[in-house]
């Protein structure tokens, strides 16, 4: 798709928003999330949402999921990774001014920054008036972010929270293979043993490895194995 001169291309939503993060898929939502998280995507003057979890756990996940369920409605959503814009949040801040739904992951990545906390007590003060949707997502709570604004700190406490547990093995088994089933892919229940085993339990990680796999199984023509694993990333 072509625009003005110097105009940034539009992608297509299953570029901008992998097919395979999507709020279906989620595995293992506190009761109720979900359906909070699609009424923020599709509803103006729905509940602001604080989701918050360790590493691993699928904040940004949730964080696309929210904006590609928005952007199918016909609303315009916006994703800015905060640690991409630390240190010059203000001016990111402005260019998601016409959103009508916009999701902050990595507060974190801003927090003891001043200027940045004001540039985002602006923008939520701004969206609040304008009734666009927030959603936060964070490491922790308001309350344990090293934030040097008070005012910002309460704003952010006022919004609906949402805790994510970290997956024990048999939840990574159930994101393993529901990703695997989107995909196509073939993935036996021993192989799956086999990677949370061998090659770490970061779910991160083993998302990235199945990635891998499913291109090296595609070139292969192959199922995945055990025996092909091993051949297939090394590890023989």
């Amino acid at each position: 798709m072509s625009g003005a001169p110097g105009a940034t291309p539009q992608l297509p939503l299953s570029l901008r928003y992998p097919p395979d993060q999507r709020l279906e898929g989620f595995v293992r939502a506190p009761e109720g999330a979900i359906a909070q998280l699609r009424a923020l995507a599709r509803e103006a003057g729905a509940d602001w949402l604080y989701v918050e979890g360790a590493s691993g756990t699928g904040k940004t996940h949730l964080g696309l999921a929210l904006c590609a369920e928005a952007e199918q409605t016909g609303r315009r959503p916006a994703y800015l990774p905060l640690r991409a814009a630390a240190g010059r949040l203000h001016e990111a801040l402005e260019a998601l001014e016409a959103a009508d739904v916009v999701a902050l992951d990595g507060l974190e990545a801003v927090a003891g920054n001043r200027d940045d906390e004001v540039a985002l007590f602006d923008f939520h003060n701004r969206a609040r008036a304008s009734g666009r949707g927030m959603l936060y997502l964070a490491c922790a709570s308001p309350a344990l972010l090293s934030l040097v604004l008070p005012d910002l700190r309460s704003r952010l406490g006022q919004c609906t929270r949402i805790a994510l547990a970290t997956l024990d093995d048999e939840g990574r088994r159930e994101v393993l293979r529901d990703r695997a089933r989107r995909r196509g892919l073939v993935l036996e229940e021993a192989a799956i043993d086999w990677l949370l085993t061998r090659t770490g339990r970061d779910l991160a990680q083993l998302l990235a490895l199945l990635e891998r796999i499913d291109r090296e199984s595609l070139a292969a023509q192959r199922r995945v194995t055990v025996p092909f694993l091993r051949r297939a990333l090394g590890l023989d």
